[in-house]
């Protein structure tokens, strides 16, 4: 039981780590295009039109794309419940997702043009991984704070930790969801910091972790049930 609840604790904080590494990566990699937070491509969107900086394609594509992959991922998974464990297969295919994009970064970068085709399809490989990512959080893990865009989990933290300073709050349930919070935030915060440090001293061979991290999680959760 210990085990079971050791896994299901290092399930969230193992895909936040994922979702920031892999959007400072693709940031830094593909010249400013979110690869997680795909709705922040409009404001680097409008920074290329006003600078004359290359990507804006990319950044154009990035939200379609991801609203097209998680609209798929619905009937994907009502197909594969008939025959074999959804979550872990959706896991496995942001795994796949995650080793075509490094492999295409580490064949074709560093990408100097933004708009070239090359640069383009590694990035909406990696917006396609994070997608899938995004759809299984939310349909298998609703209870568990969000992966990506951490300004919600941010607000939601400072909420809770005044409810817990000042007299009179509901406290037990206020600190238990600052404590997971928290942790999200910061395990997010530390795959952005490595992907930085390690795109300065790899450059584009930063991607290969990625999947690695994938990895971990799909055994996290392959560990799970075998505990129930």
């Amino acid at each position: 039981m210990a085990t079971e609840t050791q896994n299901r604790l290092l399930l969230p904080p193992l895909l936040s780590l994922t979702a920031g590494y892999v959007d400072t990566a693709g940031f830094l990699g593909l010249q400013g295009l979110f690869t997680a937070h795909v709705t922040g491509n409009f404001v680097t969107l409008g920074a290329s039109l006003a600078l004359g900086t290359s990507g804006a394609i990319a950044k154009l594509l990035a939200l379609p794309v991801f609203c097209a992959v998680v609209i798929s991922v619905r009937p994907l998974g009502t197909l594969l419940s008939n025959w074999r464990p959804v979550f872990e297969t959706m896991l496995g295919l942001k795994i796949a997702l995650l080793i075509v994009g490094a492999a295409l970064a580490i064949r074709f970068g560093p990408f100097h043009d933004g708009d070239s085709w090359q640069a383009i399809l590694t990035g909406m490989v990696l917006v396609a991984a994070m997608a899938v990512q995004n759809a299984i959080h939310r349909v298998y893990l609703g209870s568990a704070p969000p992966s990506t865009l951490m300004t919600g989990t941010t607000t939601q933290i400072m909420i809770d930790l005044a409810d817990v300073i000042l007299p009179g709050e509901a406290k037990s349930q206020a600190s238990a969801r600052l404590t997971k919070m928290s942790v999200n935030v910061l395990v997010f915060a530390l795959g952005c910091g490595a992907a930085a440090l390690l795109f300065m001293r790899l450059g584009v061979w930063c991607f290969a972790l990625p999947p690695i991290v994938g990895v971990l999680s799909l055994a996290a959760r392959i560990a799970e049930p075998a505990q129930r």
